[in-house]
């Protein structure tokens, strides 16, 4: 949600600005803009309403320079405009400056600050640069400016502020909302996001809440709000150019669906030691064996892969689990039990809500652990333990290996405290092999593709609504199936547990709505979801069935290679996730970058 890039000493300027906002389009935008100086007062400011292609369509030669930030922008405070989007600037235009976040007493500070300032826009980001501007004009240096306005706002804010009349320094602050810096060769940047400045460098400075970096060419200053200097050592980004490219693919999406047999492998190289046996850190472990309840704290995908993990990590670990979704939690958290264990699930690692839940259990003093996707993010580097995911870069916002390798990841912690504690059903529980298996499964349904596409043209191409229906796990898989056909296709789509149909949705089927029924490998559950599948039939649904081979019927429509019942949600779901996206792609709709959708949600 949202992406701040910035560059201070490099005559290209612009180029690396726009590279920067390209690699950033993932995490969701309706408007973007730059500044980009070539000395004191010889600024350009362009912004543009909709894509960065817009941006760089109203782009001269004349916008050149050394120094410059630029941002995409989510609205949240007024409409999608030029005059929203940023950079902003100053009352009287000296200072230019980008922001992600929510700035909560923005009302009171321009009632307070800067009732006599004329304003060119609707956002909170505007009062935040006019304020720094205002304490300049009171006699303050910029830097102490920037100080006394960061101690007066309060709320989420990442920001990047440029002194045009001295445009050699980029002034940069963060609290809650993700910032990195970049360390160049003769050169510094910052950025939202290390994929945003990986072709320029690999080496990034993490920047921690309530911190202010003033940034030049060559040189690096940390400091807290009071001005008391902090060190901080750089760190390697593990990317790849290569890893953030679509390649000969159409859409990142389908990408990432293809990746899935490999990041299944890549997982079970990260956690098996040389005898090829299941590890994880025995601090986890431990942590895991001293809960007597494991709360899983998410949002969204993240929030159902909790829920399809439930079920093994339960059976495997012998203790109770509890599903909450972070934007609840945060502000009103249940009773707990005596010695909770808090997983956090998260791609990005820096879900704002997840974050909130975060801090409070860490006033608690509760244990945690965060499962990523992007090691040193905001919830790994602040919770006391941490699971990678090994997925690589994710882009497209409907997320699909981040999912299956949440499940997979939650799978292997559960093998390793299941056998730390000699489960039974842990130990006849051959994970490196059952993995491996669902590997080749993925594999089977993504060479059925053209019978999937098919599936999708006689059944989606026109329908306003469409339900998922299943039972146990399926149930788990039919809430992620909806969502990713109703984020990407815009089709109003339902995840039912099948046996609550008869207690009211069934008065929702109705001639020629789609029903998708889940059956994978229970016999029992298989049989009542049938039932059902006859129930929506009789009144005049068109059903789609995908089932495991095992108990499959020559009329079904799709078939999954069988996996274990512990991993079956990740089989499942493959086809699914290939509906939502041929479903999409019929549609005209853009695959990647779904309307009012951000990647990484940051503000709460």
């Amino acid at each position: 949600m949202c992406g701040i890039v910035g560059v201070v000493g490099n005559k290209n300027a612009t180029d690396i600005l726009m590279q920067g906002l390209e690699k950033l389009e993932y995490r969701g935008y309706d408007s973007a803009g730059i500044y980009v100086s070539e000395g004191a007062s010889k600024g350009r400011l362009i912004k543009s309403v909709g894509r960065i292609a817009d941006l760089r369509s109203k782009l001269g030669i004349d916008v050149a320079g050394s120094t410059g930030i630029g941002h995409t922008r989510w609205a949240t405070h007024g409409p999608a405009s030029e005059s929203n989007a940023h950079p902003h600037t100053s009352e009287t235009a000296r200072f230019v400056l980008v922001h992600n976040g929510v700035i909560e007493n923005y009302l009171q500070i321009k009632e307070e600050y800067l009732s006599a300032h004329t304003f060119r826009g609707q956002t909170d980001t505007e009062i935040a640069v006019h304020l720094v501007g205002q304490f300049v004009e009171e006699g303050l240096s910029v830097l102490e400016a920037f100080k006394k306005a960061l101690h007066i706002i309060e709320g989420s804010y990442a920001f990047a502020l440029v002194d045009s009349e001295n445009p050699d320094t980029i002034y940069v602050a963060k609290n809650k909302s993700p910032l990195l810096i970049g360390v160049g060769d003769g050169y510094n940047m910052v950025c939202s996001d290390a994929m945003a400045m990986i072709r320029e460098t690999s080496e990034f400075m993490e920047i921690h809440d309530k911190e202010l970096v003033v940034l030049t060419k060559d040189s690096i200053s940390v400091s807290d709000y009071d001005g008391n200097a902090l060190e901080r050592e750089t760190y390697t980004a593990e990317l790849d150019l290569s890893d953030i490219g679509k390649g000969t693919y159409p859409y990142y999406m389908l990408k990432e669906i293809d990746e899935q047999p490999t990041v299944m492998r890549k997982l079970i190289s990260a956690y098996t030691d040389e005898a090829g046996q299941i590890t994880v850190d025995d601090a986890i472990v431990k942590a895991v064996q001293n809960a007597d309840r494991i709360y899983i704290l998410a949002a969204g995908t993240s929030y159902h892969a909790g829920f399809a993990s439930k079920d093994f990590l339960e059976k495997l670990t012998d203790t109770p689990v509890e599903l909450g979704i972070s934007s609840e939690w945060g502000y009103n958290m249940p009773l707990l039990s005596k010695n909770p264990l808090f997983i956090m699930i998260s791609q990005s690692g820096e879900t704002a809500d997840s974050r909130q839940v975060l801090v409070k259990a860490n006033e608690m003093g509760i244990p945690t652990l965060t499962v990523t996707n992007v090691p040193g993010s905001t919830l790994s580097r602040e919770a006391t333990h941490t699971m990678l995911l090994h997925a690589g870069p994710e882009i497209a916002v409907a997320s699909t290996k981040a999912y299956t390798a949440q499940i997979a990841t939650l799978a292997i912690l559960a093998k390793a405290v299941g056998d730390a504690n000699g489960n039974s059903k842990a130990a006849e529980f051959d994970l490196v092999r059952e993995l491996s298996l669902v590997a080749q499964s993925i594999e089977a349904t993504l060479s059925e593709k053209d019978l999937i596409k098919e599936k999708v043209e006689q059944l989606l191409e026109t329908t306003r609504n469409a339900f998922y229906i299943g039972r146990g796990n399926d149930y788990y898989v039919a809430m992620e199936a909806s969502l990713k056909l109703k984020e990407i296709s815009y089709i109003q789509c339902e995840g039912f547990a099948a046996g609550e149909l008869k207690h009211g949705t069934i008065s929702l089927i109705e001639e020629g709505v789609p029903v998708l029924a889940l059956i994978s490998n229970n016999e029992v559950l298989a049989s009542h979801t049938r039932g059902n599948i006859q129930e929506v039939s009789a009144r005049g649904a068109n059903v789609l069935t995908i089932v495991d081979e095992a108990i499959a019927r020559e009329d079904d429509d799709i078939r999954v290679r069988t996996v274990h019942p512990f991993l079956s949600s990740i089989a499942m779901v493959i086809p699914t996730q290939l509906i939502a996206y041929y479903a999409t792609l019929q549609r005209g709709l853009d695959v990647d970058k779904p309307r009012n959708l951000a990647k990484s949600v940051t503000v709460e």
